[in-house]
């Protein structure tokens, strides 16, 4: 049996004496895909810090082995060069640098400039090395494109392509195709599959278990900061790991869809929308209509630049402008300046990036929840704490936030309770209709089921909700219909028990014609 490349032996790390993780056994092999599994808060970013050295050594107890050596790692900059690579969820590219120069960050190639300047950097061999690098690994991206004018996807790839430049033994992935379309998730697992032919060893941290299942060699899964199970992914079916990392049977995910009523009032209803980016642009979507009702969840599914962000925030005010067209809201004209026009009027947004656009991470639970609701708490232009610990705790507990208390930084919680935290903020707001673009994004299963819980209890309130997801699964548990947008046109409109993944795809996929405009809705 070939020995760990990588081991942790009773790992067990402490802040302010609570236990993150206790006890944990992990191993790496050489050549092998490892996935680690787990709820958010089980443990698995505190176990990253400590292989790459964020943690250093000293800062845990147990045995962390690398090469069958201690690895004393005093800084990320040790682990770096004993040949640990970790490619974050949010990641650390220059924007305004090239592919190239993002490759090579930190060690440009040199050469000589005229006397007496110093060492200038070689930017033609930089690009030289980047593309034959690039190349090697079958990335089709040209080293000079500026990394600003990627995809989620292609970022990704430039940071694969700057570890091995550095040529890592251990690549380290954090939730890698959480902002991904299927098809660059696709392209990403295929190259892994050739690192790992090449020889390298791979962790693989995800809560998409279907991937999971295909790519990895062996899986490990962690529960309240220990290490509960692990077994080669061959013994391993979807339902253990789900039951192995909640700890109790979910049952089933979605709740039971309430029977539709075509007869509630349309709280929001779009006629022939045409909007561009800019007065002076192209149309980004053309003659878009639906209706939204209360107490429906309407799902809108569409392949990559299809224009599903752009809409909700068109609707929120938030985007573009409107060359054709009407939205009515709750019977009255909404045409917003910007989103405090829409959350007045009764419409909120939960956008799909909760650290740039949903939360102030630095700030509390309580300043959070409350950030977009003050006028309910505040008395004499003052607030009232009083008031206002009454509503976040109301709400804490009603999205069963796990926290040690109100005042926690949501920069500490885990990235389920902080989407909860986020859709708190929105529904303090008492919305009458809400916005969601992919609510459940690097979201575990039980938090998963817990938001469509709260889903389910607004439908029954009736709210009316429109969702974007590229959870296919979500989108056909969680809706009532289904639109398919395309080329920034509506293609069809599905009631739930018409949507298929094939159905939905096909309408994707559909050419654009002039009739776009008019959906095949069934009634």
């Amino acid at each position: 049996m070939a020995e760990p490349i990588l081991e942790l032996r009773g790992v067990t790390k402490r802040f302010s004496g609570i236990f993150a993780l206790r006890g944990v056994e992990f191993a790496l092999k050489q050549g092998e895909i490892h996935a680690l599994c787990g709820e958010n808060g089980a443990g698995k970013s505190t176990l990253i810090k400590i292989l790459s050295g964020v943690h250093p050594f000293g800062s845990f107890e147990g045995e962390y082995r690398l090469d069958g050596q201690q690895a004393a790692f005093e800084s990320v900059r040790d682990s770096q060069a004993r040949g640990l690579a970790v490619i974050y969820q949010e990641l650390p590219l220059v924007e305004e640098m090239s592919v190239a120069a993002n490759i090579f960050l930190g060690a440009e190639p040199r050469r000589q400039g005229p006397w007496p300047l110093p060492l200038l950097i070689d930017d033609r061999r930089m690009r030289r090395e980047a593309r034959s690098l690039l190349s090697r690994f079958g990335i089709a991206l040209d080293p000079d494109r500026k990394v600003s004018s990627l995809g989620a996807g292609q970022k990704q790839l430039v940071e694969i392509a700057r570890a091995q430049r550095v040529r890592s033994r251990v690549l380290i992935l954090d939730e890698p195709t959480a902002a991904l379309t299927d098809r660059e998730s696709e392209a990403l697992l295929g190259l892994l599959g050739e690192l790992k032919r090449e020889g390298q060893s791979i962790l693989y941290i995800s809560h998409r278990l279907d991937e999971v299942m295909a790519i990895a060699d062996h899986i490990t899964v962690l529960r309240d900061g220990q290490s509960v199970f692990s077994a080669p992914a061959q013994e391993t079916t979807h339902a253990m790991l789900v039951h192995k990392m909640v700890g109790r049977e979910l049952g089933e995910l979605f709740p039971p869809r309430p029977a539709p009523d075509d007869h509630r009032e349309p709280l929001l209803d779009i006629r022939d929308l045409t909007v561009s980016e800019s007065s002076e642009g192209p149309p980004r979507l053309r003659e878009i209509s639906l209706q939204l009702r209360a107490g429906e969840i309407v799902g809108i599914y569409g392949l990559l630049g299809a224009g599903r962000s752009e809409l909700l925030l068109h609707l929120f005010g938030a985007w573009g402008t409107r060359q054709a067209g009407s939205v009515s809201l709750l019977g009255t004209d909404h045409a917003p300046t910007g989103p405090a026009d829409s959350i007045a009027a009764g419409l909120l947004m939960v956008s799909e990036d909760r650290r740039r656009f949903g939360l102030v991470m630095d700030e509390s639970i309580r300043f959070n929840l409350t950030l977009s609701s003050l006028a309910a708490v505040i008395e004499r232009g003052l607030i009232n704490r009083r008031a206002e610990q009454r509503l976040t705790r109301q709400m804490a507990t009603r999205l069963h936030i796990k926290a040690a208390g109100l005042e926690q930084a949501v920069r500490t919680l885990s990235g389920g309770n902080q989407q909860k935290v986020v859709l708190g903020k929105a529904l303090l707001c008492r919305p009458k209709v809400v916005l969601l673009d992919e609510p459940t994004r690097g979201v575990d299963v039980g938090a998963k089921q817990e938001i469509y819980g709260l889903l389910d209890e607004l439908r029954r309130e009736g709210l009316g909700v429109l969702m974007v997801s590229s959870d296919l699964p979500e989108l056909l548990g969680m809706s009532d219909r289904v639109l398919v947008l395309g080329d920034g046109t509506l293609k069809a409109s599905l009631r739930a028990e018409q949507a298929t993944p094939e159905a939905l795809l096909h309408a994707a996929l559909e050419p654009s014609s002039p009739a776009d405009g008019v959906p095949r809705e069934a009634r």
